[in-house]
């Protein structure tokens, strides 16, 4: 994809951060969208569809996690790149943007061209992100990957997107051992640090919603899911 074809949204309350970075960034030949605040950010992403969104976590009307979760949840932007833009660096503001859906965390203050090397780290995933056109059945589970959907029992789970590419992997070779390392690759991506305990929670808010007996650990080494 040529750069000119792709589209960044930049959603931050300081109006020189979205002057600076959004004028590095056309630079580059990116469309450029921007907005003020969550709120419109959430409104913005709906109308021009970005392909990577650089989101603040403190801002005025809706801060940047709630404005995450809500895009995740927004048909037709279930793969959107999300990298939070801030200067909060504390592990828990970072646990908290991942479990929101992020897929990066950027520290402000960054030179612009760190930042410009940055994007395009992140838009190397834009071509690998497709969802799989497939359905598939483990007893009272439904995976719907076209759709980006869980069902239990009947009952329709949405999933934030880590969450279900974790399942995804998992379920992708039924009592296969998954190392802790390839889920790290494959969900987070090698562009990303993240620490091991991100896979742990998201491991307990999934078997939170579709049952303790599915995913089973293997204590040292990673996890499977049984049917």
């Amino acid at each position: 994809m040529k750069n000119e074809d792709i589209k960044i949204l930049l959603v931050d309350d300081e109006p020189d951060i979205l002057e600076i970075v959004g004028f590095h960034l056309k630079k580059e030949g990116y469309q450029i969208k921007k907005a003020k605040d969550g709120k419109e950010g959430v409104e913005k992403a709906k109308k021009f569809e970005p392909h990577l969104i650089l989101l603040d976590i403190m801002m005025p009307n809706m801060d940047g996690i709630e404005a995450c979760e809500r895009i995740r949840s927004l048909k037709g932007l279930e793969n959107v790149i999300i990298a939070f833009f801030t200067a909060r660096g504390e592990d828990y503001s970072q646990v908290a943007g991942f479990d929101a859906g992020a897929d990066d965390y950027i520290t402000k203050p960054v030179k612009p061209k760190v930042l410009v090397k940055k994007v395009k780290a992140l838009l190397r995933r834009v071509n690998k992100v497709t969802p799989e056109k497939e359905v598939v059945n483990f007893g009272d589970i439904i995976i719907n990957k076209e759709e980006y959907y869980v069902e239990k029992n009947g009952e329709k789970i949405t999933l934030p997107r880590k969450e279900f590419k974790l399942l995804s992997l998992l379920t992708s070779s039924p009592n296969k051992v998954f190392y802790r390392d390839e889920i790290l690759k494959t969900v987070w991506g090698q562009d990303v640090v993240v620490g091991g305990r991100t896979i742990d929670v998201h491991i307990r808010k999934l078997r939170e919603k579709i049952g303790e007996d599915h995913i089973i650990t293997i204590k040292g080494v990673g996890y499977k899911f049984v049917i």
